[in-house]
């Protein structure tokens, strides 16, 4: 059995499928991870066409380097979060740059912008990939605007349980406010 800090038969096998230059598993990935690139693009893009080609971009340079990608440095989803995040934050800080020099905005107004995207789009990365029984208690009390009393109820758990899971949900959210726009989104944990 593999250790536990081994990365997913998944990841290393398309790694190694991809170097071989097999199309197919770039098909596989593309239908395993467009879901998320395309979401966190539009997430710090806001705009859908250039959500389209941060994609379009990132399963391109994914075909074009795919020894890019180590799995012992983590899971292969991670790596194209952060791969998404990269050059959707650059494209953000040149279109922006652009319309700031038009405007005659200034460069905190730049940062500010491109902070209010990243965080957003590693709060939604972390929602993701947050194990379900957190993502639920959370979205009952935050979305649905239950206490955790009625959270409790609404899953069947302790009243304990409930404010455990929203505790540990609130702190895993937390995180997305504590990186540089440039890092990585964190991992949120492995269970999903």
């Amino acid at each position: 059995m593999a250790g536990k800090d081994a990365p997913p038969r998944w990841d290393r096998g398309i790694q190694q499928r991809l170097a071989r230059g097999e199309a197919a598993a770039l098909g596989e990935c593309y239908d395993r991870f467009a879901w998320l690139v395309h979401g966190l693009a539009h997430r710090v893009l806001g705009d859908e066409d250039a959500a389209d080609g941060i994609t379009r971009e990132v399963f391109a340079r994914i075909w074009e380097n795919p020894g890019s990608y180590d799995p012992e440095q983590g899971p292969l989803r991670s790596w194209i979060a952060t791969l998404t995040q990269e050059l959707a934050v650059r494209r953000l800080r040149a279109t922006e740059t652009a319309a700031l020099a038009r405007s005659g905005g200034t460069p905190e107004d730049l940062e500010r912008t491109v902070r209010h995207a990243s965080v957003a789009a590693r709060a939604d990365y972390i929602v993701d990939w947050m194990p379900v029984p957190l993502r639920a208690a959370l979205e009952r009390a935050y979305f649905q605007r239950r206490d955790y009393r009625r959270t409790a109820a609404d899953l069947g758990i302790t009243d304990d349980e409930a404010r455990r899971r929203l505790r540990l949900g609130l702190q895993l959210l937390s995180t997305a406010h504590d990186q540089d726009p440039s890092d990585p989104p964190p991992e949120p944990g492995a269970a999903r």
